[in-house]
């Protein structure tokens, strides 16, 4: 699927991006759910991919909040430009350590489920009309939907496969 031009599109894609990156998991063996990647990526087993995806959710939703009352958030977070988010993914990767794999999965859940339920609140002009929130700068509220979803699950998968293969 091309890249959503609409909510259901959106909602769509974002959901069967998620579905497929946790159908992988569930039918990986055990083994391999805790399995560390191939040297050479920060991400280095499943659970370091899912907080990424988890903590990019929260962002999102604080983006939102602070945004859609008329503030202009911090993006991509405190202290952090886009050119250091290497910096911030590694402090992501260093914040979820210790958290068991089971924990972070339900974590990811349940943000997925709030982006969710925030788009499906929001029109297709509100989500796609470029520049109608001055928070999102010149692109839309969509983009930034997609980026935290669809796209990011996406990422996610390719990763994950490409850090198990040859294990």
């Amino acid at each position: 699927m091309s890249r959503p031009q609409n909510k259901t599109e959106l909602l769509a894609l974002s959901t069967n991006n998620y579905d497929k990156l946790l159908i992988h998991i569930d039918q990986l063996p055990t083994d391999l759910t805790e399995a560390s990647f191939h040297p050479g990526t920060m991400n280095r087993n499943i659970r370091d991919v899912l907080a990424h995806l988890h903590e990019w959710h929260l962002m999102m939703l604080g983006w939102y909040e602070v945004g859609m009352t008329g503030e202009k958030p911090e993006i991509p977070a405190k202290g952090y430009t886009w050119k250091r988010v290497p910096e911030l993914n590694l402090k992501i990767h260093q914040q979820y350590s210790d958290v068991p794999l089971g924990s972070i999965l339900n974590q990811f859940e349940k943000s997925h489920l709030q982006i969710s339920q925030i788009i499906e609140k929001h029109s297709d002009e509100e989500l796609f009309e470029k520049k109608r929130y001055h928070w999102t700068g010149s692109t839309s509220l969509g983009a930034y939907f997609i980026s935290a979803t669809s796209s990011h699950y996406d990422w996610a998968l390719k990763l994950i496969k490409k850090g198990l293969k040859g294990l």
